[in-house]
Formats: C-alpha cells, structure tokens, sequence
C-alpha cells in the first residue's frame, strides 16, 4: 500500500516538472491551460467473505509467500474437512478387487505370440463399429409380489389401533357428511312431492238407488239364465259354443257345428258338458241334429230351468233392435246389442273336416257383435223373445264387423220340434246341383243346373243340364244359395212351380219334391 502512494506521488511531480519546461510550454499548449491533477483512488467496500477468501495469508508482507518444499501444511483460519470416510472404506471402494491384476488402462496394441491382437475390442476406438445395447450398469431387481392384504374387522378398524386415530375422525368426518347431505335431500324431495299426494282426500261414491234400468238392461237380466255355455270335448281336443233352454224339461238348442265332433265320434270318449248361468254344470245327452239345417237338441237332468220365450219371424221388422247372448270366446254372459239390418238372407255352409254341417236357411242378419263360441246363442227382441239361433258370421279378419246371421225361430221352432218327437229331420229334395257361381245375361240371372241325379224329382219333372232356373215358387232366384233355401223352405210332397230357362225361352215346369 505504501508502494503504491509513492509511485503516484513520483508521477505527479514528473508531470509538474515536465510542464514547467519552457519547450513544453512553447509548444504543446498556452502557458495559461489548467493543470489536471491526480485522479482520487476509488476504494470500493469488500465484504468480510471476500475479504476472508481473498485475502493474504497471514504473516505475509509481500505478494508471493516463499516456497517451501515438502508437505504442505494446512490452513488453519478455513474449514475442517468433517465427516471424511476412513482410509479402508475408500481402499474398497475404488481400489482395485481382491486378487486382480486387471488395469484400469488396457494396452490397445497388446499382441499374443501369434502375432493377434488381444486387446478387447472397443467400440470407442473402431469408428466402423455399430451402436449395441450391453447389460446395465446396475441389475435391475425384480419386483417382489406384495403380501396379502389382511381385512380388518369393525372391532379392529375402532379398537385395535391399526387405522391411525387421525384417518377415524376423517373417516368420521365424511360419514357425517354424507348423512347431513343425504338428509337434506331426503327433506327436499319430501317437500316437492308433498303437494302432489295427500293422506287427507277421500273419493266418495254416489249409489244410484233410484236409477231406472234400460230396456237392454231387463231384457237381459231376464233372459241370460235361459242362454248355457256348451263345451264339447273328445279326448284332448275340445269346442265351445252356447245353448238356449228351450223347454223347462231340459231341452236345449243349439248349433249342429257346436256338438258335429262329439256326435260323429265312434271312440266313445266324447262328452258334452252344459254351464249354466249361475255355475251349474250338467252332462248333456243329444237327443238330435239336422246339419242341413245346423240345428241339434240336447236334454239335461235339471230342474227348475229358465225357459225362454219364443217369437215369430212374421213379428219381426228390418230396424228392430236386437241382443245377442251367449259365450263368445268363451266369455260366458256376454251381451251384444244392434238392430235387425236384413231379413230373408240366403245363407247355405259349407261342411268342414270335422264337421258335417251344411246348413241353408233365410238368415236373419244383425249388427249385434257375433264372434266365435256365439254359436248356438240367442237373438232376441227388445221383450225378450227368441228371434233366432245365432249361428255365422261373414268377415275378412275372423272377427265380429257388424254382420252376423241367424236362424229364424220359425225355422228353429219346428226343426227343434221335429227332434224332440222323433230324433231326426227329413227335407225336401229337387235332385239336381247348380254351378257355383251365378249365371247373369242382360236380362235374368239365375243358378244353372250342372247335373240332375237320376230317378230325382227334377228328372221326373224333365229338367235338364244347363236349364237355368229363375223362379221357386214366388221367390226369385239370382244364386245357388237362394236356391237351395227356397227348395227347403217347401214341404215333402209338395208340388212347387219351377220357372227356368231353356233355349232363350222362360218355361213353367211343376215339380213334386221328394224326401232325401
């Protein structure tokens, strides 16, 4: 420090002597420029860490400490070196392995007697060699499957300290939580649905003691005991169709179809049973059939029966209201009610397996829904009175559409009389077959015969193949139906003005029908 001080003081009166040489002042500026004297020495602060790490060692004056050789000898004024591994463990460290002689360094020139190079092959060194994966520098160890885990049981989990007393107060915690909140919503909910249910309304009912009941409502009340549920059954196959009380000594009618399986059966395990009204049931006996007709009587054993009353097909009108009874579909009790839509409707069946049915009647036609099990019901008048045995239907879907059929109880009056008497039905006969389709020109239609059967009241009476026959009687014919029903309308015996078409000529041919 004191060096430095004197050094500039030398140097500041070399300038001050430099100036006042007269060819200075000549030559290099005016003799009144100002003289600019020394600059100060900055000095900035050095704090004490600097001040210890760069400082100069103590007991030194100058700039270097003489060099001693020999070991050095450590500082004493810095740190101690703490926690320094002892001397073996660092030997076994880094020191060469017990019984070695391998080095650090291989000699990469190193040859063998036969002149080849033992020296490993290093990658590092052959700029030819390609990349390659080695094994890892520390051996990955292989996971350890971790122990089964144990369930803890309440008693545990509360008292047996193995859940820390922390995570039970969270555990606490949460459960309350979830409780407050599961309340809560629970009150919410009550509180929305409240207005829509009430424990306080009460609906009340009104009796109608007073009321008075329709006409339908006492026609059927009065006639439904005298209407039965027929079941049929041969072995495991069955049928159902209805029946009406016809006489208070247990005859019943009904259609031929409803009993034809039963009647046919040779087995003799067919049965026929009868439910009445109010859940009697009965064993049936069939006293008779006319299937040309699809008219049968049954008797029962009972007594006490419900008969119902029997009209007239002359009373009956086009527009009168009408009930249908019965079970259809086996629903027994069942009441339809319509009106009479036509009279007179030629209706000829045609017999199915089974069944030998080939009935032809003038049907009397109703809108009151008809449906399968109807059979062999009851059509009656708004007073209660039988107007005819419900028998078919006509629709495309099977079902009831407002058109079904009935015979006229004039039909089922005398049909059903002549069984009770003498068990069987004979019908007149005209001893021909019609083609089955209508023969139409532009002037008459009519049924034209395809066959005459020999020896038959129409070969007697010279009608012939291809004869187009018009008129029955009074009755015009335009359809084989009609023919055949107008033919069975007439009595044995009798003889019956046949009108037809021969030639392009109308010719009268009386004929006497005969019994089949």
């Amino acid at each position: 420090m004191t060096s430095e001080s004197t050094n500039a003081g030398s140097t500041s009166d070399d300038r001050s002597a430099a100036s006042d040489s007269p060819a200075d002042r000549g030559n290099l500026r005016p003799s009144d420029a100002p003289v600019l004297g020394p600059r100060p020495v900055y000095r900035p602060h050095i704090d004490t860490h600097t001040t210890r790490a760069f400082r100069r060692p103590t007991g030194l004056a100058g700039s270097f400490a003489p060099h001693t050789p020999g070991a050095a000898t450590p500082r004493q004024d810095g740190p101690e070196l703490v926690n320094r591994p002892p001397d073996t463990v660092l030997a076994e460290a880094f020191g060469r392995p017990e019984g070695s002689t391998e080095l650090l360094q291989r000699d990469p020139d190193a040859i063998d007697d036969s002149g080849a190079s033992t020296a490993p092959a290093d990658p590092w060194r052959d700029p030819e060699s390609g990349a390659r994966l080695g094994a890892p520098a520390i051996p990955t160890p292989e996971p350890q499957p971790l122990p089964p885990a144990t369930r803890l049981t309440a008693r545990e989990v509360l008292f047996g300290g193995r859940v820390a007393p922390k995570a039970l107060i969270v555990l606490a915690v949460v459960a309350l939580l979830i409780g407050v909140a599961g309340g809560l919503i629970g009150r919410l909910t009550a509180e929305a649905t409240a207005p829509l249910t009430s424990h306080k309304v009460a609906l009340q009912q009104e009796s109608a003691i007073n009321k008075p009941h329709g006409q339908v409502a006492k026609v059927a009340d009065a006639v439904l005991p005298a209407v039965v549920s027929i079941r049929e059954t041969v072995g495991d196959n069955g049928a159902l169709g209805s029946g009406v009380v016809i006489d208070g000594n247990g005859y019943i009618v009904t259609n031929n179809h409803v009993i034809s399986m039963a009647a046919t059966d040779k087995s003799g395990r067919a049965k026929i049973q009868v439910t009445f009204s109010d859940g009697t049931r009965s064993a049936a006996k069939l006293v008779g059939r006319d299937p040309k007709s699809d008219l049968a009587v049954l008797k029962v054993d009972v007594k006490n029966l419900t008969v119902i009353r029997l009209g007239k097909s002359g009373d009956v009108q086009v527009g009168d209201d009408a009930l249908a009874i019965g079970s259809p579909l086996g629903l027994q009790k069942t009441v339809t009610s319509g009106i009479v839509s036509a009279l007179h409707r030629a209706i000829v069946e045609t017999p199915e397996a089974g069944d030998d049915s080939a009935g032809a009647f003038d049907a009397v036609q109703t809108d009151a829904a008809i449906n399968h099990g109807n059979s062999g019901g009851a059509l009656i008048d708004s007073e209660g009175r039988l107007i005819g045995i419900n028998t078919a239907i006509r629709s495309e879907s099977g079902g009831s559409v407002g058109l079904g059929f009935a015979i006229p109880v004039d039909l089922v009056q005398r049909i059903a009389q002549t069984l009770i008497r003498d068990g069987q039905v004979h019908h007149p006969q005209l001893g021909v077959s019609a083609k089955t389709k209508q023969v139409e020109n532009d002037v008459l239609s009519g049924a034209q015969v395809a066959d005459v059967q020999a020896g038959s009241a129409a070969a007697k009476a010279g009608i012939s193949e291809g004869d187009i026959i018009v008129k029955v009687g009074d009755r015009e014919i335009t359809e084989t139906a009609e023919l055949t029903v107008a033919i069975q309308s007439h009595q044995i015996g009798e003889t019956v003005n046949i009108q037809l078409i021969r030639d392009g000529r109308r010719v009268d041919v009386p004929v006497t029908l005969e019994s089949d």
